[in-house]
């Protein structure tokens, strides 16, 4: 028997947390366009990981996991139920009385498991949201590079949510509820922006921000002379980059069409200044992973050495950028 959410409306989206949460707000009648998501989130990020227990460095282009849901529930004045267990058991338990009761949830797990994923990577910081489920598989949301509405079975699922490593939570599932309280669209884009402009500015770790992109023009170096596999550390990072948003273009494509929304709302000339520049970053980004990308295919240093000088004019541009959306 399946058991499926009553009148379910999916948000089509290109980056996982963006369309998880999306689709909860769509059942609860909030809805945005992707961008709008993304800039009230205050999600524009950057950070270079880099771990022993890691294969290869991680690229990000938006803020920590989680924080971005956080963000858009508490802009709007929604009430964000998150529930984490180490028990497998009662993860089952918490996403299950939620769809019996016609509520949409959002997962947090391991894409890795995931029967409908091609390119087999553990990652688990993705995000998608679960509207159903029968005996054998659970039915969800996910980008639209990943078919959008798909299915697993549940064995993978839970293997999905309880795999532990970078950037994992215990089983974690939550739930997004109208308060009623109202917002103000307008106001609360300025303070998502400005919010947004100073934790980019104010890094607390060398790695995180603008600070981030200028050491990373630097790592890339270290981490190419260093790299036991050069064609695979270098193509991967460049598919994750532009093809699952990681630290590519698309948050960056994401931000500047937020701006854009935002000037068209609020007419502040600023945000469209803004938004131009920040169409010209996001050609840039998509540079640096093709170069990535060239990188892997050649295993020559001429293409990281351009990736690097691409990355310290990017950490310029963005310190700019966002230094002018921090005073309007």
């Amino acid at each position: 028997m399946t058991n499926t959410i009553k009148d379910f409306k999916p948000f089509i989206g290109q980056h996982c947390e963006t369309t998880a949460t999306g689709s909860l707000l769509n059942q609860i009648g909030i809805e945005f366009s992707e961008p709008m998501l993304f800039g009230l989130g205050e999600g524009l990020g950057f950070i270079f990981w880099n771990m022993k227990m890691m294969d290869f460095p991680f690229i990000g282009g938006r803020i920590k996991p989680d924080v971005l849901t956080q963000n858009i529930t508490k802009n709007l004045n929604l009430k964000l139920e998150v529930k984490e267990t180490s028990s497998v058991k009662k993860a089952w338990e918490n996403v299950k009385d939620e769809i019996d009761n016609n509520i949409a949830t959002a997962l947090k797990l391991d894409c890795y498991y995931l029967d409908y994923f091609t390119d087999k990577i553990h990652f688990a910081g993705h995000y998608v949201a679960m509207y159903g489920y029968d005996d054998k598989f659970a039915y969800l949301i996910d980008t639209k590079q990943q078919g959008s509405e798909v299915k697993t079975t549940l064995k993978n699922l839970e293997l999905a949510r309880s795999e532990k490593g970078p950037m994992s939570s215990r089983n974690l599932s939550y739930t997004i509820c109208d308060t009623k309280k109202g917002y103000d669209l307008e106001k609360i884009i300025v303070i998502a922006i400005r919010n947004n402009a100073k934790d980019f500015l104010n890094p607390p770790i060398k790695n995180i921000g603008y600070k981030g992109i200028l050491k990373t023009s630097e790592e890339i170096k270290k981490w190419f002379k260093n790299s036991k596999d050069i064609e695979g550390d270098f193509k991967t990072t460049a598919m994750l980059m532009e093809k699952a948003g990681t630290g590519g273009a698309l948050f960056r494509n994401l931000y500047r069409d937020f701006l854009k929304e935002s000037y068209d709302l609020l007419k502040i000339e600023k945000l469209n200044e803004v938004h131009k520049m920040f169409a010209e970053i996001a050609i840039l980004w998509t540079k640096v992973s093709t170069l990535f990308d060239k990188t892997g295919e050649t295993k020559d240093i001429k293409y990281i050495n351009q990736a690097s000088e691409i990355l310290v004019d990017l950490s310029k541009k963005e310190k700019i950028a966002m230094e002018l959306l921090l005073k309007i």
